[in-house]
């Protein structure tokens, strides 16, 4: 660099960089806090239902009763999908479940009425109508790969119940449907994290929603992303008994390897949805008689204390993870779920990028060689 030329400053992973404004999304990740709209997650996920906080993230405000019932009514008319993706799903069956859900939401667009309209009221409505056939995807898909035949929703249910309903062929319990409700609100929505900028870049170029959502999903398939419920299960299954957990942390730290489902790239306290979820897995895993892997995650999170004044305590995907293989779900839908409950935080953020759009070009500083001149083929050794 010449003294004449201004010293750049290199942000790697955009890490501390602000690129927008939010109303949508509060984090404080040193006080562990996390708000929806101004709401605490700890009262909505205690106290709200999936499809109050679907409507709080998309419209801005609580519903009254009779909002939320005209919204809940609309979630449920959109439970349909058309039979061309049930083909795409059935061609692409072998392929991993994020792959599937990835190609058929893209290829939603192409039945969707309002693909073309960008305007705010139809990507609303696009959003509310993803909400309700992404669930529909993961479950036929599960369905279809098994070689049975994709369950129809049942209205009666709401959405988390009708989504275990669907993928499992059986009514869940009143507790089992409230768990998976609750993990669907502490996944809504968490700001500016990989898959939700991954689709504020799509949008930013003018693209439609779907293909800001197919984006959002295929950055969520990484591991470094999605996969850390899934990890944290293999994790548990590898260490076997709580009585081994201490040492299983020893030997991750003395190879410089990182324990699944501790360490946030926001959070230095504890991640505040976590609390959530440890008690469902207490709760499940002594109701299903499968009490050690509530004791190993405990274990594990003990084993760990010493590294919490470091930053890396544990996160939502630590409990999430075993919730779900305790509802015998298999391990590679776990992530699918995730995108579940997603869906409507990914829709709010493509609707405030549209707001004041913008295309979204970062900088990086070029430093390959010197200039060189071209030498033809001919002349080259």
């Amino acid at each position: 660099m010449s003294d004449t030329e201004e010293k750049i400053d290199i942000h790697r992973g955009l890490k501390g960089v602000y690129f927008d404004r939010s109303k949508v999304c509060y984090i404080d990740g040193r006080a562990g806090e996390l708000r929806y709209r101004g709401y605490s997650i700890h009262d909505l996920a205690q106290h709200s239902s999936f499809e109050e906080t679907c409507y709080l993230l998309m419209k801005g405000e609580l519903p009254t009763k009779a909002q939320l019932e005209a919204f809940t009514s609309e979630l449920v008319s959109s439970r349909t999908l058309p039979e061309q993706i049930l083909e795409i799903i059935r061609t692409v069956r072998s392929a991993h479940p994020m792959d599937v859900l990835r190609t058929a939401v893209s290829a939603l667009a192409a039945y969707d009425p309002e693909t073309a309209d960008k305007s705010p009221a139809a990507t609303l409505r696009k959003g509310l109508r993803l909400t309700s056939q992404v669930p529909m995807i993961v479950a036929a898909h599960e369905q279809i790969r098994n070689g049975r035949a994709p369950i129809a929703p049942d209205p009666a249910l709401g959405h988390a119940a009708n989504f275990l309903w669907m993928l499992q062929g059986k009514r869940p319990s009143a507790d089992t449907a409230r768990l998976m409700d609750t993990d669907m609100i502490l996944h809504a929505e968490h700001g500016s994290n990989a898959s939700t900028f991954t689709a504020r870049v799509v949008a930013g170029t003018e693209a439609d929603l779907h293909a800001a959502l197919s984006a959002a999903i295929a950055a969520l398939s990484g591991p470094a992303h999605g996969g850390a419920a899934e990890n944290v299960m293999h994790m548990a299954k590898e260490i076997g008994d709580a009585s081994k957990a201490a040492e299983y942390v020893k030997r991750k730290r003395a190879a410089k390897e990182a324990v699944m489902g501790f360490g946030h790239r926001v959070y230095r306290a504890e991640d505040p949805r976590a609390r959530h979820m440890r008690a469902g897995v207490e709760k499940l895993s002594r109701e299903m008689g499968q009490p050690q892997w509530y004791q190993i995650l405990e274990a594990l999170v003990e084993a760990m204390k010493p590294y919490a004044r470091h930053g890396v305590n544990v996160n939502v995907d630590f409990y999430a993870g075993v919730v779900y293989y305790l509802n015998g779900i298999p391990p590679d839908l776990f992530v699918p779920i995730f995108a579940i409950g997603r869906v409507p935080g990914w829709a709010v953020s493509v609707l405030e990028q549209m707001e004041n759009n913008i295309l979204i070009r970062p900088l990086t500083e070029y430093n390959g060689p010197a200039p060189r001149d071209y030498v033809p083929i001919s002349e080259r050794g």
